[in-house]
């Protein structure tokens, strides 16, 4: 039978609507970030010859975080970070020294401060909030000599140190992404040609700098990325040159928390100039080092207090609120820069279980020192169990002068980073929040991102695409015109049976831990729904008596301890370098001792079957990190052990042997551990014949 060449193209019209529109042009498999090819130049990469990194950070004002992020911002703002300008004295302007020359303060302070203040004023677009951001921006702008020098000048034995400078740049660089200010680049153009002059055997000699440099580098590198001028490369051996050597295969140039956090991505940093595999390989080794010993411990941080120390690995060890957010800054740059899941998970590790628990929940008073273990949280000085000798695990506002004002950028930072642009003209998902997301995609379309989930408080993420006009132009229909992009998709490792679906069809590809890429003619209105099954895990931490950690998903569960919280006076309890302003009031900033109310010395069953998930109502303030009202439990199965108790100072001792009495089998209820100023994370094992 014949049939006509145009029936034929009917037929074929038909069979093709009858399709899923998911997948008529839709391509969908897993890759690996080293696939994703830049062929977009949308957004500034890495330009030749450094490799070119597979995501890309958007500008600074893309994204608008919503849920229980955007609340933790609002608190934030309302809060510590947002106020701290009435009460530091390190923020006081009057004869401050960056907006008088040869101020007698705030050098470090401020620029620590102004990186998260002014990443919430971009990010809420508070006016007042930019008005103040924009006076500190200009003093840093006007600071510059004519030999290219610019803010505070520090020389100690004939050496200028430019630590500080360091962190201006930074804030200089996210100016420079929200106004597009000439001004940013004329000025890194000045100093870093002083740099490039300035004698290398007295550049980076100080300790903070030489352990930092790696800092500078990254600066230096933005710079060249957006000039191309080759001698930036050259600075750029020579800030290698100068810096700490974190290169080294068993050992790490300092073992102080801040530093390993912020410093042992360097190499990593420097890989781009030298393409030499080796130096990559360095910053995973640094990584590893540091948690073979001193990170046996849930959160994923280490416990070194302010320095790590041989034997002094237990759980009630700590790390700095300056660790966790430079932690957290180190992952969200590597994890653009390599594709790897590892800073992806580490980045949500302690984003999720670790940094919540270190402010009080209006977020107007921080500790210094957080614990994976930790039973009171007071002014006691609990030193040598804690290393620093003074009250460092008292919630204080008034307190250490680094986590007071450098703690303001961890969840801004965290926010800009939950919608990244693809090298290939598309759009990346590497961790999830609840946000609206504006960016370009491939030809420059104009697409925001609406995603909308409670994770890590649920397995559910839901993704609406809409659709811009084709160069901003408005629109001729109503319905705007389909637009080709791929979209990358976080599969977390924790998670069997994971499920993608696309317009509400399966996507046709066995979805496993990775990079789940969808390449398809997206259209206004489009979903996708991502699935993550979430299962109880445990975890063994054998350098530490073989103590168990409870996972449920990215969350990390703590027993549930009773917290009273006793008000203290600020001032009386502050730790010994704080300073405030003479008009500060410490009635309106008080601080807090916290005790445990309930007991805490438990052991635990290591059975997930005996263990059992309870959900509760969302929380009606969007604020899941509060051990009394967060939606996620899980009673699990345990014992007293008596002779598990406090130290002297008040600390809780290390882990109890193995062979250490215990009592009957009880309930015990878990809680998330970011949710926990007061936690047990870490148990001792309970064994069936205990």
């Amino acid at each position: 039978m014949y049939v006509s060449f145009r029936a034929m193209r009917i037929c074929f019209c038909a069979v093709l609507a009858a399709l899923p529109a998911a997948f008529v042009t839709a391509q969908t498999r897993m890759v690996d970030a080293s696939e994703i090819a830049a062929s977009e130049s949308i957004y500034v990469n890495n330009r030749a010859p450094l490799p070119a990194a597979p995501f890309v950070k958007l500008p600074v004002a893309s994204i608008e975080p919503r849920g229980w992020l955007g609340e933790m911002l609002r608190r934030q703002r309302e809060g510590l970070a947002g106020r701290l300008g009435e009460i530091s004295a390190w923020l006081d302007k009057r004869d401050n020294a960056w907006l008088s020359e040869g101020g007698s303060h705030g050098w470090e302070e401020v620029p620590y401060w102004l990186r998260g203040y002014a990443n919430m004023a971009y990010l809420s677009g508070n006016e007042a909030m930019l008005r103040e951001t924009k006076i500190w921006v200009e003093a840093i702008l006007n600071s510059q000599r004519e030999d290219g020098y610019f803010g505070p000048v520090n020389e100690r034995d004939g050496k200028r140190e430019v630590w500080a400078n360091m962190l201006a740049l930074q804030i200089l660089q996210d100016w420079y992404e929200y106004s597009a200010d000439q001004r940013v680049l004329d000025l890194m153009k000045g100093y870093f040609r002083w740099q490039m002059e300035y004698p290398e055997e007295k550049f980076l000699r100080h300790y903070w700098e030489n352990s930092r440099g790696g800092d500078n580098l990254l600066s230096v590198l933005w710079l060249y990325n957006r000039t191309g001028e080759k001698w930036l490369l050259e600075l750029a051996e020579k800030v290698h040159r100068c810096t700490a050597n974190w290169m080294q295969e068993s050992s790490l140039p300092n073992w102080h928390n801040v530093n390993v956090a912020e410093c042992f991505r360097e190499p990593a940093e420097y890989f781009l100039v030298s393409r030499d595999s080796a130096a990559l390989r360095a910053t995973y080794n640094n990584f590893r080092l540091i948690r073979r010993i001193f990170g046996q411990v849930p959160g994923g941080m280490f416990g070194s207090d302010e320095n790590c120390r041989l034997r002094y690995i237990d759980p009630r060890q700590g790390t700095e609120t300056c660790g966790f957010v430079e932690q957290m800054l180190s992952d969200e740059i590597l994890m653009a820069q390599t594709g790897d899941l590892l800073w992806m998970e580490n980045l949500e590790d302690v984003a999720f279980n670790s940094l919540p628990a270190a402010l009080t929940e209006d977020m107007r008073a921080l500790r210094y020192i957080t614990c994976p273990n930790m039973v009171q949280s007071d002014s006691r000085n609990h030193s040598p169990g804690i290393q620093n000798g003074g009250p460092f695990l008292m919630m204080n506002p008034f307190s250490s002068r680094c986590c007071q004002h450098n703690h303001t950028m961890g969840w801004p930072y965290y926010a800009q980073n939950l919608v990244l642009a693809s090298a290939d003209g598309g759009a990346a998902l590497l961790i999830y929040g609840d946000c609206k997301a504006r960016l370009r995609v491939v030809g420059g379309r104009e697409v925001e991102l609406d995603e909308e989930t409670h994770y890590p408080f649920s397995s559910d993420v839901s993704l609406t695409v809409r659709l811009g006009q084709k160069n901003g132009r408005k629109a001729k229909t109503r319905t705007p015109e389909a637009v080709q992009f791929p979209l990358y998709l976080r599969i977390p490792t924790w998670t069997e049976g994971a499920h993608v679906t696309v317009c509400g069809k399966t996507v046709p590809t066995q979805v496993s831990s990775g990079l789940l890429r969808i390449s398809r003619e997206w259209r206004d209105g489009d979903r996708v729904e991502l699935h993550f099954p979430m299962r109880l895990s445990l975890r063994c931490w054998a350098l530490n008596k073989n103590s168990l950690s409870v996972d449920y998903g990215p969350l990390t569960m703590s027993l549930f301890i009773k917290e009273r919280y006793e008000r203290r006076d600020s001032r009386e309890t502050a730790i010994g370098d704080s300073h405030w302003q003479p008009e500060a009031d410490a009635t309106g900033w008080p601080s807090f001792e916290i005790y445990a109310d309930s007991p805490w010395n438990y052991s635990l069953l290591p059975d997930t079957r005996q263990m059992q998930v309870e959900w509760g109502e969302w929380p009606a303030d969007n604020y899941p990190w509060n051990s009394h009202n967060t939606p996620l439990r899980i009673r699990a199965r345990g014992a007293r052990i008596p002779s598990w108790t406090t130290d002297s100072t008040g600390l809780c001792q290390t882990l109890p042997e193995a062979d250490a009495p215990r009592g009957a089998l009880e309930d015990i209820m878990l809680v998330p551990m970011g949710a926990a100023r007061l936690r047990i994370s870490a148990f001792p094992p309970q064994f069936a014949n205990q």
